[in-house]
């Protein structure tokens, strides 16, 4: 620089003219200073707002894009649809703030207006002003001429089925981040850091395919809605289980929710009642109690229970609801849902094996799945006798039903604990992660068993023409202030089919139902369960047959002999 103004220090005028040399050089010096100055506008340019220049440049990144998510048989629970967005760069100006509040209302009247002057008033590089921004509306803001306003291309997140299946796809915020359910696992697996890199557009994700049948899903929500206005339910909840590979092929919670539409979080119509809630199972965990006692040899079917007299710890007294005053064995403790019979099978195991075969099932500590929304049991921190003799029948310990279901499938899946799980899996891929929690042989008891209930015990209304149900009933009191109370109930039923090779499982609790003539479990759950088999079973696939053997015949003729 120093040479360049000593060479023009030294430029002289002859008289023949400017001495080429000299031209250049003067030349030269011009584009130098030009290009100083070109190059500070670049710097000053891009020192204003990269994240807008990159916005502008790639209108794809403006917000986030998420994979698609289809049910089993590829029919679209969720996708994204492009829309255009209204926005503003206040920094660069906007001409006369005030003309510009006024000019943009006339096209959108619903806009704040003291809102709309804030935004267009900051110093910030970049604001919307509003989405989804149909093309006539486009056309209108562009004959405002207003500078430094345009549009830019966004995701929206849209949900064909609606309602359906809410609570497992759960949701997205206004920046398509999710923010429960299968969304919100998605971000967890790394989309939210590809969103924020700019790498994750449409092009590049591929859908996410879940375990959910769409058909299955619509005639267990048509099915829960029907029986929730009949019995006048504060809420009702299902959910169907391939026991063979820990498949959710339907979960619904009710109330829920449109996940199209935007909602306040703490909306109970948002709660999965079959993940975040816990509940006392009531008599469905006598399937388990006795399971842990034909497993550790401390019962066999022929075993017999005193039941004559209630039980006395205390100020608590343990009678039936269906009392039949004398001994009863195993299988007519079952199907008489006797509370006094379950807790002496359990006290028989003892406190310590009760606890290690509930902590092996699964049932004392918190189940993960994808879905973020989980719950931990509510475990009694002192476990002595009475405890043990009040969870043998489903009391004074809550559970998430979704691991009370786990649980049940391995009783009659051969013995399998498989974690569940709301993404397809094959019955291969699903052994190679199962744990043998009991003998295939007591497996084959249990399904006795509960076919037994469905033939002559509390289950009889779940009774499915040619789908050889099997299942257990459960009627618990709600805890209320600290106390049990008679007026509000739980009604649960954990149904099987076809029992004697068991494929699908499903589950029907009802809170607080208020129909009176219809208050326990065998006749309100259980009925629904059988209406509820009744559609799915050919949506399954599962073909009626005829001619259906007795209960008994599922034994093999050694187990009777050793019975």
């Amino acid at each position: 620089m120093k040479r360049l103004l000593a060479s023009l220090r030294s430029f002289r005028f002859t008289e023949g003219g400017v001495s080429r040399q000299r031209i250049a050089l003067l030349v030269l010096a011009f584009a130098a200073v030009h290009l100083v100055i070109a190059g500070r506008l670049v710097l000053i340019g891009m020192k204003s707002d990269p994240q807008v220049a990159r916005r502008v440049t790639n209108p794809d990144m403006l917000t986030s894009t998420r994979p698609d998510i289809l049910d089993r048989e590829g029919k679209q629970l969720a996708t994204d649809i492009q829309s255009a967005m209204l926005y503003a760069e206040p920094k660069k100006g906007v001409g006369y703030v005030d003309d510009a509040v006024d000019q943009l209302r006339t096209v959108f009247p619903d806009l704040d207006e003291r809102e709309l002057r804030e935004k267009l008033s900051s110093k910030k590089g970049f604001v919307r002003l509003r989405r989804e921004i149909t093309a006539e509306q486009q056309h209108e803001v562009r004959k405002l001429g207003i500078p430094h306003v345009g549009f830019l291309q966004e995701s929206k997140r849209v949900y064909p089925a609606a309602n359906e299946a809410s609570h497992v796809l759960g949701g997205v915020n206004v920046d398509s981040a999710g923010i429960a359910g299968i969304e919100k696992w998605i971000d967890s697996g790394g989309l939210a850091d590809l969103h924020l890199a700019g790498f994750a557009t449409g092009r590049s994700l591929s859908p996410v395919q879940l375990a959910l049948d769409l058909d299955v899903q619509h005639a267990m929500r048509d099915e829960l809605l029907k029986a929730q206005g009949e019995y006048q339910a504060k809420s009702m909840s299902g959910m169907v289980l391939d026991v063979r590979t820990g498949e959710i092929l339907s979960m619904v919670s009710l109330p829920d929710y449109d996940p199209n539409k935007p909602g306040n979080p703490a909306d109970l119509s948002r709660l999965n009642r079959l993940t975040t809630g816990v509940y006392e199972m009531g008599s469905t965990f006598k399937a388990l109690t006795v399971a842990m006692a034909l497993d550790s040899g401390k019962a066999t079917l022929a075993s017999r229970f005193d039941a004559t007299a209630p039980l006395h710890y205390g100020r608590f007294t343990i009678t039936d609801f269906h009392a039949q005053r004398r001994v009863l064995t195993v299988p007519e403790v079952f199907t008489y849902s006797s509370n006094i019979g379950a807790a002496k099978i359990a006290l028989a195991v003892g406190v310590d094996g009760h606890k290690a075969f509930l902590k092996k099932m699964g049932q004392l500590d918190r189940l993960r799945t994808e879905l973020p929304e989980s719950a931990m049991p509510l475990v009694p921190k002192s476990w002595g006798e009475i405890n043990t003799a009040t969870i043998s029948f489903g009391h004074g310990l809550a559970v998430a039903p979704l691991q009370a279901v786990m649980a049940t499938a391995a009783l009659v899946n051969g013995g399998l604990l498989i974690p569940p799980t709301f993404l397809k899996r094959s019955q291969a891929e699903a052994e190679k992660i199962a744990k043998r929690v009991i003998k295939p042989e007591t497996s084959d008891k249990m399904r006795y068993l509960l076919r037994l209930n469905v033939e002559k015990g509390t289950a009889k209304r779940a009774e499915v023409e040619g789908y050889y149900v099997g299942g257990k009933t459960g009627t618990s009191e709600k805890v209320v202030h600290g106390r049990y109370s008679h007026e509000k109930l739980l009604t649960v039923f954990t149904g099987v089919f076809p029992c004697d090779a068991p494929q699908y499982l499903v589950l029907v609790m009802i809170d607080e139902p208020k129909n009176r003539g219809h208050s326990t479990a065998g006749l309100n759950a259980a009925p629904t369960t059988g209406q509820i088999i009744a559609r799915i079973g050919p949506l399954l696939g599962v073909e009626p047959r005829h001619d259906l053997p007795p209960a008994d015949q599922l034994l093999t003729v050694s187990q009777r002999v050793a019975n």
